[in-house]
């Protein structure tokens, strides 16, 4: 019984009713009629027949009068029922990036009303936490920006100022590349704030395909060398699309250092025309990855998580699936 819907239940229910009603108020028909032919001079036959007939009459009307409180007992369930599909339908749309969308309340100031007023209640301190969590990260990723920088310039400066023994030159090399990963951490947590607010600007323009690939290569060419692998592209001249070039930079940029960090072998950047547009990719030569988990914003695959270097392939990408690409 409590898996039937919420609404058959009540018909059921007044349908119960309607029959217990029915029965009550037959049976004591029934002998008050009784009674009264006993009163009377008649002869049993015609008692009988009168009887009989008001039997009849009950067995005929009665499941008929429970079908129509039924079908009028289902409608005003239906009716009740209706401010609480409201606050579904409205639920199914609530957004907290949107702020302002609160459920619907009945004017009737009933269970259904104190209901919604608790869920709006609710809704208004999700609200305020997503937006102090926002307001956080965006912060946190302006203060980042500029210590990294710094700190990668001075490593940078270390790694040019003169000879070191070996082990001190990987370890200046590895920090160079955490300090590119935590620059580019700060920009994605940027970019993705600002998606949270709906806000994200994307600012399509025509853009050269292979050129653009090959300002992303430009980039991450020198870390390429520094681990003894190579950057290359692989796109048509005259390829053209219109995109934001910020966004695409960012989601390539992403890709390149997820594959230079847990892939292997050399790496390409490629495009070719798909549709109305192109398809852009990035593939190095690692054993690659299966898990859908890690195409979710910041998901990481163990291999990564202990910083090991055993080959990841290309992982996921968290601006270009978070709303930082376009293409």
């Amino acid at each position: 019984m409590s898996r039937l819907p919420i609404r058959l239940r009540l018909t059921l229910a007044f349908a119960a009713a309607t029959l217990l009603v029915l029965a009550a108020a037959g049976t004591f028909v029934y002998v008050e009629v009784r009674d009264e032919l006993g009163e009377q001079i008649l002869a049993q036959d015609d008692r009988d027949d009168v009887l009989t007939g008001l039997i009849t009459t009950f067995v005929i009307a009665g499941p008929v009068a429970v079908l129509l409180a039924s079908l009028l007992g289902y409608l005003l369930a239906g009716v009740a029922l209706k401010p609480v599909e409201a606050m579904r339908a409205r639920a199914a749309e609530v957004s907290l990036a949107a702020g302002g969308d609160r459920l619907p309340l009945p004017a009737a100031r009933d269970e259904i009303r104190r209901l919604g007023e608790t869920l709006n209640d609710m809704l208004d301190r999700l609200s305020r936490s997503f937006e102090r969590e926002r307001r956080f990260v965006a912060d946190a990723s302006h203060e980042l920006r500029t210590p990294v920088a710094v700190l990668k310039t001075e490593l940078e400066g270390a790694l040019r100022a003169g000879e070191h023994a070996p082990e001190v030159r990987t370890a200046l090399v590895a920090a160079v590349e955490e300090c590119d990963h935590l620059a580019q951490l700060a920009e994605d947590l940027l970019v993705l704030a600002r998606a949270g607010e709906g806000r994200l600007p994307v600012r399509p323009e025509p853009l050269a395909v292979a050129a653009l690939l090959e300002g992303v290569r430009d980039r991450f060419t020198d870390r390429a060398g520094q681990r003894g692998r190579d950057i290359r592209v692989a796109a048509a001249g005259d390829l053209e699309v219109a995109a934001d070039p910020l966004r695409l930079r960012q989601a390539l940029g992403n890709l390149v250092d997820n594959a230079l960090r847990h892939g292997a072998g050399a790496v390409t950047l490629g495009a070719r025309p798909a549709d109305e547009g192109a398809l852009l990719w990035v593939r190095d030569e690692g054993a690659g990855v299966r898990d859908p988990a890690l195409f979710e914003r910041f998901a990481t695959g163990d291999a990564a998580r202990s910083r090991s270097e055993a080959g990841a392939g290309g992982a996921g990408d968290p601006v270009g699936r978070g709303g930082g690409g376009t293409g």
